[in-house]
């Protein structure tokens, strides 16, 4: 079984000996770490946690440096020790046990010490979002004082995290600078770069992430450049850190922009008796022009639009687009309920006491990811209508849905037996193989079928005798 520290092994490299002493990694030359040989002797400390900590841990561990990951929810910890590393992709599995077991990686609950022990420091903790959708930096600003206590002069600081315009000006620099007595762009670097890493970072692919870099003066952003070139070969460069928060809100909002006007065209559909996907389908073959997919849009891809209309009502500047596409994102959930007791209705049957088995709770396809997910607060709308609710993930177990407060069955089976209607939420390639003949034997009755993942086809639904509802699927005829 791979081994999980609790806390710092002993280094054996001289310059990581000696805990707070002076990392030389800002005098670094580009021949300091031209090959992985050469940066295994610079410690990259990672803090986060889910998914997209495992995703930085692979691609500095693949490069050649050593790597402590600072698992801030401790959840990454409890799970290795059970040795059943999650993954966003199940590729990562097998290398984050390589890394721990030939001593590239260690996981480590004491964020002070572990920034004692690092020459770069990448902050991947987001902002908090309240009930009233503004952004809370709490937790941010506790886990900056915890590693400005052990920040070690001559360090790189590369904040990576989702903020508002000026955040790392305002409060994360300041931050560190309390915390530790030194001053950013004298005794510590500073840098600003979304990593958008995802499922393939183990491949060539990674390599061709454009990663944008904005840092607090020339010496942070050639050091940064320095780190960040070992992992991708295209980086774009801006004037300064506030310019890079703006550009990774401007590139979200731009995705949510348009993921509002697929949901909005979505309803259109619906009631013009119009099949979005085919529509979709064919738009997408012109130039210049692209339509993405109507869908539960998890809470992480709202979120920048939240921070930059927080943003935007700070400096008095009226966004009233944004607002609207904030709404219409945020109308996702009770326009799948409305889909839900239309079809109940095709089916003779009150919202009331209906059984409902909704397939899916990652917030993304074929990814072991809950966080962001929007699935517990449908399930909690369902319930509020009188609704009899279960849940079936195949990327979860039984005892982890229900340890997350699901009404979860172990088995499909077992989930859709007896049920009223099945809200499909997530397209995992598992669902795609459903049998639906199966599924209505094992049902029963007249059943319908939600789908807001786009997998099952209309015809072949209504042909198994099912009732069938879909986001932007205006084509059933029962």
């Amino acid at each position: 079984m791979a081994k999980c520290y609790t806390k710092t092994r002993v280094y054996t490299n001289k310059a990581r000996q000696g805990g707070n002493k002076v990392s030389m990694l800002m005098d670094i030359k580009e021949v300091d770490v031209d090959i992985p040989q050469k940066r295994q002797r610079f410690t990259i400390g990672v803090v986060g946690g889910g998914s997209t900590l495992l995703q930085h841990i692979c691609v500095f561990a693949e490069a050649g440096f050593e790597v402590v990951a600072i698992d801030v929810d401790h959840h990454l910890i409890n799970l290795v020790k059970k040795n059943t590393v999650p993954s966003a992709d199940s590729m990562l599995n097998k290398p984050v046990k390589k890394y721990l077991e030939d001593g590239r990686l260690t996981i480590i609950r004491d964020i002070r010490e572990a920034a004692s022990q690092s020459d770069v420091i990448v902050i991947l903790v987001q902002p908090l979002t309240s009930q009233k959708k503004k952004p809370d930096y709490s937790k941010i600003e506790r886990i900056c004082k915890k590693l400005g206590i052990g920040l070690r002069s001559g360090c790189l600081v590369i904040v990576a995290s989702s903020l508002g315009s000026d955040v790392i000006e305002s409060l994360i620099k300041e931050t560190l600078e309390n915390a530790s007595g030194l001053k950013a762009g004298v005794n510590f670097g500073m840098a600003y770069s979304p990593l958008y890493t995802r499922s393939k970072i183990l491949t060539d692919d990674s390599t061709t992430c454009k990663m944008v870099v904005g840092a607090i003066n020339k010496q942070s952003q050639d050091i940064a450049c320095l780190i960040l070139g070992t992992i991708t070969k295209e980086l774009l460069i801006v004037s300064d850190m506030k310019t890079a928060e703006a550009v990774r809100l401007f590139r979200d909002t731009y995705e949510n922009l348009n993921i509002a006007l697929a949901n909005e065209l979505a309803r259109y559909c619906e009631k013009a008796g119009i099949d979005f996907i085919e529509v979709q389908s064919t738009v997408n073959k012109q130039r210049h022009c692209y339509l993405p997919t109507p869908k539960i849009t998890p809470q992480e891809k709202m979120n920048s639009l939240y921070l930059l209309l927080e943003e935007a009502e700070a400096v008095d500047a009226k966004l009233p687009l944004l607002i609207l596409a904030r709404k219409s994102n945020d109308g996702i959930l009770h326009h799948t309920l409305r889909l839900v007791g239309n079809a109940l209705q095709a089916c003779d049957k009150p919202m009331r006491r209906s059984r409902i088995s909704i397939l899916g709770v990652s917030c993304r396809p074929n990814e072991k990811e809950f966080r962001g997910s929007l699935i517990k607060k449908l399930v909690r709308m369902m319930n509020k209508k009188g609704m009899h609710v279960r849940v079936y993930d195949p990327l979860f177990s039984c005892e982890e849905l229900t340890g997350m407060g699901y009404p979860a069955e172990k088995t499909i089976e077992k989930t859709v037996e007896g049920a009223d209607c099945l809200v499909v939420t997530i397209g995992h390639d598992q669902f795609k193989k459903l049998k639906l003949r199966k599924i209505k034997f094992i049902a029963k009755g007249k059943v319908a079928i939600v789908d807001m993942a786009h997998i099952i086809s209309p015809v072949e639904a209504e042909r198994e005798g099912f009732v069938y509802r879909g986001i932007g699927r205006g084509i059933w005829t029962k």
